[in-house]
């Protein structure tokens, strides 16, 4: 309230949208909704409300319901989160992920660089009661918070005060520490993005990090790195996942695969590590259309004027049916320019570099059950034009 407040004094009322989201745990929760859409009628201000679907007894069930809310709330009206979080909350939390042996990333806490603002995170909370009381602000007080069933209160009114009286100093400490983690975060971030060569995946579902860029990182190194890089495909990693994944990146065979908790998994291929989300699977096999091509998970077949030298475009056969499926081994193609010989299409992946995870998922096009095309690899003796046979020209891209 102090921070609507604030915003109404400052703001035009139309910039403002309130978003207030009522938990479902109770008489209070209703009065706090009831109170904040009273208080947007009188000053003109847009409201959105809503109210938990299920019940939700935990901490983290209650954050979750609340920023799906209010990120669905900010796309919607295209604006930007701001919080009341106050430095007190900051000292809390930085506390809390101490005890559960967070790094530096999870250390930086509120202070971290993100889209969301905290325009109260430089008060502590006796100054917005202070405000509050100055000018006539008044709001509902949730019971919850005194509940010692929920870790972050037995933390503020237990812990961090015994705490405080044996070590004076110790919030302002935190805060300082937090401040330092913020500012490694930061540089860990910049070093991602800039100079790693990770990529994100088209699907957004995970990431690939070159090999060597991590080759010689030490293993102090690839824990600071692996959580930044992970955030990218948006991904948590905790202590477990970040230990095990600083491992599979030394001693990972190429096309092995590591399990993580939160339902990710790393694949290594030859040149690549790949972050991914469990259970991705290959598309399946389907059919062609001559007329408009097909996407077809990461790939585009569509048709062309022309076909180049390479294997990236191809003639294909018009008359039958075309359909495009993942490679399977033992996949054979009748190269052009070498008769009747076979080639396993295995080998040819491998001798171009794709290899683990990206040759599981590499397509293949077939004509009357005969693979005519593995695009950016090769194309068959069929997939070539010759006097009196109906071919079309197709293109492909791997939109990697």
């Amino acid at each position: 309230m102090v921070l609507l407040d604030a915003a109404a004094h400052t703001m035009a009322p139309q910039r403002i949208v309130v978003a207030t989201f009522d938990h479902g745990t109770g008489a209070f929760s209703i009065a706090a909704r009831e109170h904040v859409t009273r208080w947007c009628e009188r000053a003109g201000v847009e409201c959105v409300s809503e109210r938990a679907s299920a019940p939700l007894a935990t901490e983290a069930q209650f954050r979750a319901a609340r920023w799906r809310f209010l990120l669905d709330v900010a796309t919607r009206r295209r604006g930007t989160i701001a919080t009341a979080h106050t430095a007190d909350d900051q000292v809390e939390t930085v506390l809390m992920r101490i005890l559960r042996g967070a790094g530096a990333r999870g250390i930086a806490s509120l202070f971290a660089e993100r889209e969301i603002r905290r325009p109260l995170l430089g008060f502590r909370r006796r100054d917005i009661t202070d405000y509050a009381e100055r000018y006539g602000v008044q709001w509902i007080e949730d019971p919850s918070n005194a509940s010692p069933r929920h870790l972050r209160n037995r933390v503020r009114h237990e812990l961090l005060p015994a705490l405080v009286r044996a070590r004076p100093g110790l919030a302002d400490e935190l805060l300082e520490l937090s401040r330092r983690a913020a500012d490694l975060r930061a540089d860990v971030d910049r070093v991602v993005r800039n100079e790693l060569g990770a990529r994100v995946l088209p699907n957004g579902t995970g990431l690939d990090v070159p090999v060597r860029s991590l080759r010689e990182v030490s293993d102090a190194g690839l824990a600071i790195l692996w959580p930044a890089l992970a955030a990218l495909a948006g991904a948590t990693l905790d202590r477990r996942a970040i230990a095990r994944l600083g491992e599979f990146t030394r001693s990972g065979a190429i096309g092995s695969r590591a399990h993580l908790a939160g339902g990710w998994e790393v694949v290594r291929s030859r040149d690549a590590l790949q972050l991914r989300a469990s259970g991705q699977e290959a598309p399946r096999e389907a059919v062609v259309p001559q007329s408009a091509g097909i996407r077809w998970g990461d790939w585009s077949i569509r048709p062309s004027e022309s076909v180049g030298t390479d294997a990236w475009s191809a003639w294909l056969p018009s008359e039958g049916t075309l359909t495009i499926r993942p490679w399977r081994p033992g996949d054979v193609l009748v190269r052009a320019g070498h008769g009747s010989r076979q080639r396993k299409v295995k080998h040819l992946l491998s001798k171009a570099g794709v290899t683990g995870h990206e040759r599981a998922s590499w397509p293949v096009v077939l004509s009357g059950g005969e693979i005519v095309w593995v695009p950016g690899i090769g194309r068959s003796d069929a997939a070539t034009v010759r006097s009196g046979r109906p071919v079309l020209a197709f293109a492909s891209e791997y939109n990697r």
